[in-house]
């Protein structure tokens, strides 16, 4: 399989992921917080490494905590819907939300009565202009702002400390989706002004699914969302108010846990910033090859300095669906339609139909520029 689908989930991962994940659970995976013995204490020590990990990753002071979820979605759904919402509150978003955000947000919306306002870029650079979002937030005063980091659709970076700081001294909170890019994008979430920061293991932190979360500041206070055991002050029938105690009730996915810390080992090891350099290389050579080709047209970005490792293109007498067909025959692995994004592509045009989408990452290699290369070309030869 040559894999282009990346933002989905990177595949393959490092191999201290896997050698890890197999290891550390055929020795050590027992449950944490529940016992005293030696395997117990290994594996407590493991989870307590990985969220400093991930907090050595975002720069957070030792203000902050880290919250693990099972997934991004479950992360924003545990923030959104512990946030104290009243009637009338002022809610924007950028158009490039998932619908982990949208979806979450209509059913707050339909409960409480708030205003979901877009903040929108210039349709053709994508670009913001920031006293044109702090004349909107004047305006009308935000109570929150929610911004993805980089569009899982169209790949185009979203100026987030910008937007923050804005929202900010407007005296919003701020909550931001990096589940494409946390481990690529080099981020500071205190310099960014960023009160929950949300990640996804699977993707570009190059861990396994069913390890995800987020990393807040430990005085920002949300009502739970899910109840249970938490393995300590049992006797209380409240959820502890401990930071992270008080989101995760039930037993942790150590096994996930454990890729997660041999994925972000594996990122400080290999340098973020370098890690990004490489994927800038592979998406330029990406778009050059997408752009040899008459019938393709790639959508938004022009540069690949302004976006991560996400293409999406349309391609001239053919379905998005067709396409993928195609490309699956030639054993190239892509994703066609809206992408869980249906107002990126009601914003870019795109709808209803959606886009084909490549995305690259860290391990994307020449073999599988040559087979795409090879594709495209008996799909333009028979356009």
């Amino acid at each position: 399989m040559h894999y282009f689908d990346n933002a989905a989930t990177t595949f393959p991962k490092p191999d201290a992921v896997y050698d890890n994940m197999d290891s550390f659970y055929r020795t050590y995976g027992v449950n944490v917080g529940r016992g005293q013995f030696r395997e117990a204490s290994v594996a407590s020590h493991m989870v307590d490494e990985t969220r400093e990990l991930i907090l050595e990753l975002f720069h957070a002071s030792n203000l902050y905590s880290c919250v693990f979820t099972s997934s991004a979605t479950e992360a924003l759904n545990i923030i959104l819907q512990g946030f104290p919402w009243k009637q009338g509150m002022n809610v924007y978003i950028s158009p490039f939300e998932h619908n982990a955000v949208l979806r979450t947000l209509q059913h707050i919306q339909d409960k409480y009565s708030i205003t979901v306002r877009m903040i929108l870029p210039d349709s053709k650079t994508l670009k913001y202009e920031m006293s044109s979002v702090q004349a909107t937030f004047a305006s009308q005063k935000p109570d929150v702002v929610i911004l993805t980091h980089a569009s899982n659709s169209f790949g185009n970076i979203l100026p987030i400390t910008d937007v923050f700081s804005l929202a900010k001294d407007a005296g919003a909170i701020t909550i931001c989706d990096m589940a494409q890019t946390a481990g690529l994008i080099d981020t500071n979430i205190v310099e960014s002004r960023i009160d929950f920061a949300v990640f996804a293991g699977h993707k570009t932190l190059y861990g396994p699914f069913g390890i995800a979360g987020f990393v807040t500041n430990q005085k920002l206070k949300l009502a739970p969302l899910i109840f249970g055991g938490t393995g300590i002050d049992s006797k209380n029938p409240y959820m502890p108010e401990e930071m992270p105690t008080k989101y995760e009730a039930g037993s942790p996915n150590v096994h996930a846990i454990s890729g997660l810390n041999a994925a972000l080992k594996w990122i400080k090891e290999t340098g973020i910033n370098n890690i990004r350099q490489k994927e800038r290389e592979t998406t330029k050579k990406l778009l050059d090859i997408l752009r040899t080709h008459s019938n393709i047209r790639v959508i938004g970005c022009e540069s690949e300095d302004d976006r991560i490792g996400v293409v999406s293109c349309v391609f001239e007498s053919y379905s998005g669906d067709n396409i993928g067909q195609v490309l699956s025959e030639y054993d190239i692995a892509v994703r066609t339609g809206l992408h869980c994004a249906p107002k990126a592509h009601e914003f870019m045009k795109t709808a209803p139909d959606g886009t084909v989408r490549f995305s690259v990452g860290y391990f994307t290699n020449t073999l599988d520029f040559e087979s795409l290369e090879k594709a495209l070309a008996y799909i333009e030869e028979n356009s």
